[in-house]
């Protein structure tokens, strides 16, 4: 039996940034579902030189610092996306800096990259036993004289460590960072890590993108990512547009929004980006996805992969078992044998 809707009350009094180092701590202890059934045949695929048992991904953010990758593996998550992760060690923003939409299944979060730093999270990394897909996502340290050789940095820190990497430049909590999906800026970044990639290097390389650019700054990045060979495209961070929350608790608060209340936004600039595209570069949805029919219509938008995160917070530890469950149930019913055969079939449906 699924205890958590028993105990989300408690949960939910709680301030959300508490709440969550309880969470990561109850990980820890092993105080977590494990998914003890395998994934169906037709979740599989390989994509970005990686082989994925299912599309769900824990998206960064939950486990900043690399503590509980394999645990979240283990609850049913296809792979698992650790950071951001920032150079230097760094506290993020003042708190409070979580707030949760509760009548929305929403979050704004100001967070500002809170890391403990590139060295500690590698060596929690490298010891670690190797099993399932696991990406860092990197950013850049607030104060940085030069953002784009922090990337660089955090590139050449953690390539043998990780199974792909992901180029945060998206995030609304760190100022200037949304500058680097400018036109020459992105294309300057992306060469920079296509010449420092170190030589022999196969591993994978994505960006994450915002939900708040207008179709021509979206066909310049996906212009200048199929130019520079990048593997692949998140879509999307959290937006600034509070204009779908009206005057709930909290939606007055700075940040970025994330939840349900994002869905709709995201999916739309996934759709987009999959039609711009022609369906050359995979994209993972990322934005407000709770269940297995929102997994089912991320996908059949253009996704190749989805991730969430407020989802989780929402639906509680199951939530991966469940969406596998619900999207291999909806797969098999409309007769499709394997989860390619409904990437991005319905993108252009999307305005």
């Amino acid at each position: 039996m699924d205890i958590y809707k028993f105990i989300k009350p408690a949960i939910f009094s709680t301030d959300p940034e508490k709440a969550h180092s309880i969470a990561i701590s109850g990980i820890k202890l092993g105080l977590h579902p494990i998914d003890t059934e395998k994934s169906s045949n037709v979740l599989s695929q390989n994509i970005i030189n990686l082989s994925f048992d299912n599309p769900i991904g824990m998206a960064a953010g939950f486990d900043k610092n690399g503590e509980v990758p394999n645990e979240l593996l283990k609850m049913g998550f296809g792979f698992v996306e650790v950071g951001t992760v920032t150079p230097r060690p760094q506290e993020g923003n003042p708190k409070p800096r979580i707030f949760r939409l509760e009548e929305a299944e929403g979050m704004i979060n100001r967070l500002g990259f809170n890391s403990k730093g590139a060295e500690k999270v590698k060596l929690k990394l490298k010891n670690r036993q190797r099993i399932g897909v696991l990406g860092v996502n990197i950013g850049a340290n607030k104060d940085s004289d030069n953002m784009m050789e922090d990337y660089i940095y955090g590139l050449k820190t953690f390539y043998k460590i990780a199974d792909y990497i992901t180029i945060n430049i998206s995030s609304p909590n760190t100022p200037n960072l949304r500058k680097l999906q400018q036109k020459q800026n992105i294309r300057e970044l992306l060469n920079l890590i296509s010449a420092e990639k170190p030589i022999n290097c196969n591993l994978p390389i994505l960006l994450k993108i915002s939900p708040d650019i207008n179709q021509t700054e979206l066909s310049d990045i996906i212009e200048a990512a199929i130019d520079s060979k990048i593997d692949g495209l998140i879509i999307s961070n959290t937006t600034i547009d509070k204009s779908m929350v009206g005057k709930i608790k909290n939606s007055h608060q700075d940040g970025g929004l994330s939840g349900k209340p994002l869905f709709n936004l995201s999916t739309r600039l996934l759709a987009k980006a999959y039609t711009i595209s022609e369906g050359k570069i995979p994209l993972i949805g990322v934005g407000g996805i709770a269940n297995g029919y929102d997994a089912f219509l991320k996908i059949k938008a253009g996704a190749s992969l989805i991730q969430l995160y407020t989802g989780l917070v929402f639906q509680g530890p199951h939530v991966a078992i469940n969406i596998k469950k619900e999207l291999s149930t909806l797969l098999k019913e409309q007769g499709f044998n394997s989860i390619k055969e409904i990437v991005g079939i319905e993108s252009k449906n999307y305005k």
